[in-house]
């Protein structure tokens, strides 16, 4: 007779706790995700509007060859081998850079079953407060080309920039990109590779080493805004960043990033899994220091051998775990961590003028007048300044099914300090997104922006604080800075209860869509480690009937 599979709850449908469904299902466990909203997605929910689809978060995807593993895996093959990319991985020319961001890697065989993801050229238009712009798409003689138009005495820099920066990819992400920072000495066995490499320094003290001009250090370390990380503050090993997006390019899911949550929860239950909406997880069950399920808000309770919280790292421990069961995550300690700013997005539709060609692309970074300051203010002050950045997102141009005919969806995302900063979102909110968007008309990004718009909303960090549950309403989880990476960073195997596990954002190796999928591999890893791979498949054992609330 064959041993029953064991049953695992995963609390939250974001993308990492999705991807680790999807594993979990294929080493053989069944699984069931508790989702608190009425459709999957956590922080990649998707809002329809007056006929417009709005993805509500992450629009920007790379490395398309971790979603095709995942689209890939079979059950009973769990696909845990050591990090595999293909050979000739780095591009030695600007024609096979080309060729590999429009043909990517996102053409696997198994993906188009399930999403169609096209690569998306220039990468990002970057917007100076002067007007000018510099296209960031890749292609080495363009960079330089664009450089020299800005500052010829940088070229030199970015010769030197590049050859450190793939330094940093390769040792960084390619022989580090799954090295789970379970205990200390696994974290001191490489800080003499990082000091050598200069990757501890920040992001932009690092970029500053290289180029003189102010725009050049922009746009070589404002990449981090978008996973959450302040550039003065991230170590630069975020500097990878620069060629993971060189090697495989930046992609759209056709259908907006809710087509590839859908592709994936389609996935996970041709696996067996198995979904539940409009359930939220009021408590994890423990006894005797180990996880046994969860009860939902309604008193059910479902009963599991293992629990894993894809929710934000403080409320998972804070709220969802009495404080008698914790020692290594007490309060203080998770109160201590310091968290990502949050966001405005404002989500809108307009209408489209007969003959008009937007000088916009589909990705818009577009800097204010400050950069340093303005990062201070946000981060540290926690002060809502005069001037913003924001970055501007145009998905019609690419696909213009996520509009009614003659329209345009849009959204633009404002960094802004999370509630730390004790600022009245519902006092502020309203005037702050109808400066923003007037800035968008009188600059003339778009004209007559005010009169065209036929929609609109928006969120503010009450947001994420409250239907999302993030401690401060923080958008991207714990801030990616020097003193909360690697081993310092909230571990994916709970210390404090047996057989609990965390992924996505907050856990190793953090925030972005690519992280939170690598994230979901290194936990499921060390799942199998403490429970092994259910090679056997019987029929599908279910997670254990509801206990009546107590």
């Amino acid at each position: 007779m064959s041993e029953t599979r064991k049953t695992a709850i995963i609390i939250g449908s974001g993308i990492g706790g999705l991807s680790l469904g999807i594993r979990l299902q294929a080493a053989g466990y069944d699984t069931t995700i508790v989702e608190a909203l009425d459709k999957p997605g956590g922080r990649a929910y998707v809002r329809q509007q007056d006929g417009f689809t709005f993805d509500m978060g992450p629009t920007v995807l790379t490395v398309p060859h971790f979603i095709e593993e995942l689209f890939a895996l079979e059950r009973d093959e769990p696909g845990l081998d050591a990090l595999d990319f293909p050979d000739e991985i780095l591009p030695k020319t600007a024609h096979a850079t080309e060729l590999r961001i429009r043909e990517g890697w996102s053409s696997g065989p198994r993906t188009h079953e399930y999403v169609k993801i096209r690569p998306i050229l220039p990468f990002y238009r970057i917007y100076f407060d002067d007007g000018t712009y510099f296209d960031y798409d890749g292609d080495p003689e363009s960079t330089r080309r664009q450089i020299e138009a800005i500052e010829p005495a940088d070229l030199e820099g970015y010769e030197r920039f590049h050859r450190d920066a793939r330094a940093i990819f390769e040792r960084g992400f390619l022989e580090l990109g799954y090295t789970y920072f379970g205990d200390p000495w696994s974290m001191i066995k490489v800080i003499p590779d990082l000091f050598k490499l200069d990757a501890v320094r920040s992001l932009f003290g690092f970029t500053a080493r290289y180029f003189k001009s102010d725009k050049l250090r922009q746009v070589f370390s404002f990449e981090t805004l978008l996973i959450g990380g302040n550039p003065l503050r991230v170590p630069a090993i975020y500097a990878m960043i620069h060629f993971v997006e060189k090697t495989w390019g930046i992609h759209f899911a056709m259908g907006g990033t809710g087509a590839l949550v859908d592709g994936f929860v389609r996935k996970y239950e041709e696996l067996g899994g198995t979904m539940r909406y409009d359930a939220s997880v009021d408590e994890i069950l423990i006894e005797k220091r180990t996880a046994k399920g969860v009860r939902l808000h309604t008193g059910e309770e479902l009963h599991a051998d293992l629990v894993v919280s894809n929710a934000d790292y403080a409320t998972t421990y804070m709220k969802l775990i009495d404080k008698k069961h914790r020692t290594w995550n007490p309060d203080w300690k998770v109160k201590a961590l310091r968290y990502s700013m949050s966001l405005v997005v404002i989500y809108f539709g307009f209408e489209k003028r007969e003959g008009e060609t937007l000088d916009l692309q589909h990705h818009n970074i577009i800097l204010g007048p400050r950069y340093e300051e303005l990062l201070t203010d946000i981060f540290d002050r926690k002060k809502l300044a005069d001037d913003f950045s924001q970055y501007l997102h145009i998905p019609t141009l690419t696909d213009p099914s996520l509009a009614p005919e003659g329209h345009h969806a849009a959204y633009t995302l404002i960094p802004v300090p999370h509630n730390g900063s004790g600022l009245n979102w519902d006092e502020i909110g309203e005037g702050f997104v109808d400066k923003v968007l007037g800035m968008l008309d009188d600059e003339g990004f778009i004209p007559g922006l005010r009169e065209r718009v036929v929609t609109k909303s928006f969120i503010t960090p009450d947001y994420f604080e409250g239907k999302l549950q993030a401690y401060l309403g923080n958008a991207f989880g714990v801030e990616p800075r020097l003193e909360h990476s690697a081993w310092f960073r909230p571990h994916n195997r709970s210390e404090d209860i047996t057989n609990l596990y965390l992924v996505g954002a907050s856990a190793q190796p953090g925030a972005g869509t690519p992280s939170v999928m690598m994230s979901a591999k290194m936990t499921c890893r060390a799942i199998v480690e403490d429970h092994g791979v259910q090679a056997e498949k019987p029929e599908r054992s279910e997670i254990s009937e509801p206990a009546a609330a107590k």
